[in-house]
């Protein structure tokens, strides 16, 4: 079989690939603090792998990069809503962080994210008390009934690249990074870094992409068969 096939359904496969991750974040656009997905590429000689003296070239996925450029803050006016002005993430037990500031007060009257991880402070997890609504300042500072009780965990990373995603725009890393001097801006929330023009626009040229390499495929397809079925005829 002609090694050009290969080729060419290794570009189609990528770019599906492509299309799932822009349609993930076209889908994520209004999520709170989502962080758009891309992927990078690599290229490689086919002579490389299996040792002859071919020279084309294909392609695969290299990795998933995640944007991490801030989106824009939207006011909300609750006082347990934060967005983080600047570069940094709020520490969240298990070694997760996030961007995403819609906290809360849980069943045990402690401050935790949306999805119930409890937030991290100075001192550890941040006890504010049930049936208690606690205020937060713009350097993080946590009060119950004007007393200061802790203040908020925001670290920042030297390396992005050490974060892996998990679900709901949670990020996992090992290395605790390093306190971030950002300001909170109380009552904002941020939103998804992701443009849905760009992303629609991105997606129509990578299915267009997609389908010329469909079409690549049925060309050798059919050529193969006609050499076939000609050497049937010998």
């Amino acid at each position: 079989m002609h090694k050009g096939i290969y080729i060419a359904v290794s570009g189609a496969v990528i770019k599906q690939n492509q299309l799932e991750i822009i349609a993930q974040n076209l889908a994520n656009s209004n999520s709170i603090g989502y962080k758009r997905e891309y992927i990078t590429f690599i290229d490689y000689l086919i002579k490389e792998i299996n040792n002859n003296s071919d020279d084309k070239i294909m392609t695969n996925i290299n990795k998933i990069y995640y944007d991490f450029s801030v989106g824009e803050f939207i006011k909300t006016g609750k006082p347990l809503d934060i967005a983080i002005e600047g570069s940094g993430f709020i520490a969240l037990e298990g070694n997760l962080y996030s961007r995403r500031g819609d906290l809360k007060v849980d069943g045990n009257g402690f401050l935790v994210n949306f999805s119930g991880h409890k937030v991290l402070g100075k001192r550890g997890f941040i006890e504010v008390g049930k049936n208690k609504v606690p205020d937060i300042s713009k350097d993080g500072k946590v009060y119950i009934d004007g007393n200061m009780i802790d203040e908020l965990k925001i670290v920042d990373f030297e390396r992005y690249d050490i974060l892996s995603k998990k679900d709901s725009g949670l990020f996992f890393s090992k290395d605790g990074g390093k306190e971030s001097k950002a300001n909170i801006l109380v009552g904002f929330l941020e939103s998804s870094n992701v443009s849905p023009v760009k992303e629609m626009i991105s997606m129509i040229e990578t299915l267009r992409d997609f389908e010329s390499y469909q079409k690549a495929i049925q060309i050798f397809d059919e050529s193969i068969n006609k050499i076939v079925n000609e050497i049937a005829r010998l």
